[in-house]
């Protein structure tokens, strides 16, 4: 690890209806553009645990985080402007559709229908598209 690295968590959240839990991004990089739900892992804290804990936080949407199946870590330089970002990625699939509440730097959370999705910021279509590979049944 080198000192410019910054690790991350994000959580690919589907439901067996075909739709993907996305919050509308509240500051730059990619201010007013959807993402994924995640963020910056705490000292001390687990990947795992930080998926969980930033979906709480900016959807309201609770999960259990040994429920979080593991999809993989996105480490390409430029992935993020602000620097070298790495994150781990996990998905889990609710039953039903959970009302969702923007929380900390979110404007908006909302459930998109994986046919109608938006344009993603940073390069969240490809880890939702690494997530759906990873057999998880929607």
């Amino acid at each position: 690890m080198t000192a410019a690295e910054v690790f991350t968590a994000d959580v690919v959240v589907l439901t067996g209806d075909r739709q993907v839990l996305l919050i509308e991004r509240d500051w730059p990089p990619f201010k007013g553009y959807w993402a994924l739900p995640g963020g910056h892992i705490d000292p001390g804290e687990s990947a795992r645990t930080a998926a969980a804990r930033e979906l709480l936080e900016e959807t309201g949407v609770e999960v259990d985080p040994a429920d979080l199946g593991r999809v993989g870590r996105f480490d390409a330089p430029g992935r993020d402007p602000r620097g070298r970002y790495v994150t781990a990625v996990f998905v889990a699939v609710l039953p039903a559709v959970v009302a969702p509440t923007a929380g900390s730097d979110a404007s908006a959370a909302a459930w998109w229908p994986l046919a109608e999705l938006p344009m993603l910021a940073f390069d969240h279509a490809e880890i939702l598209a690494a997530a759906l590979k990873t057999g998880v049944q929607p």
